[in-house]
């Protein structure tokens, strides 16, 4: 009996890692998140969000309903407070909320603006493989 008990508890257990490790990591910007997961050579993306945006309140939406997608397992999605961070939009020459940039690495691979479904932005992370 003990070892069903066992064997029903590491089941759980590892279904339960096995669900994070697929997950892709959404957390909010900070430049040490950025240049760890970058000098890894990391999957990084930026998505530069304002409340008070639609656009990026359906972008939220699409990324979340791709939280667990496992071919999008380890990489990390930064959410740039697009009224705060002026100095990185400056760097980057992001212009408009929006806007998402795909790296792998420092290497920009891909940048798109304004785009909500869900199969464009899951292509557009896949950029970073």
């Amino acid at each position: 009996m003990k070892s069903r008990a066992l064997m029903t508890a590491l089941f759980v257990l590892l279904t339960s890692v096995s669900g994070l490790a697929r997950s892709i990591d959404i957390q909010p910007y900070s430049q040490e998140a950025l240049t760890r997961t970058q000098a890894v050579g990391g999957p990084v993306a930026l998505h530069f969000h304002a409340d008070w945006c639609s656009t990026c309140k359906a972008q939220e939406k699409s990324f979340k309903a791709l939280k667990d997608d496992p071919q999008l397992q380890g990489i990390t999605l930064l959410v740039v407070d697009y009224d705060a961070e002026r100095e990185l939009k400056r760097t980057l020459k992001v212009r408009s909320q929006s806007v998402i940039i795909v790296f792998r690495g420092n290497q920009e691979t891909t940048r798109v603006g304004g785009e909500t479904r869900t199969d464009k932005l899951k292509a557009a992370l896949l950029t970073a493989r």
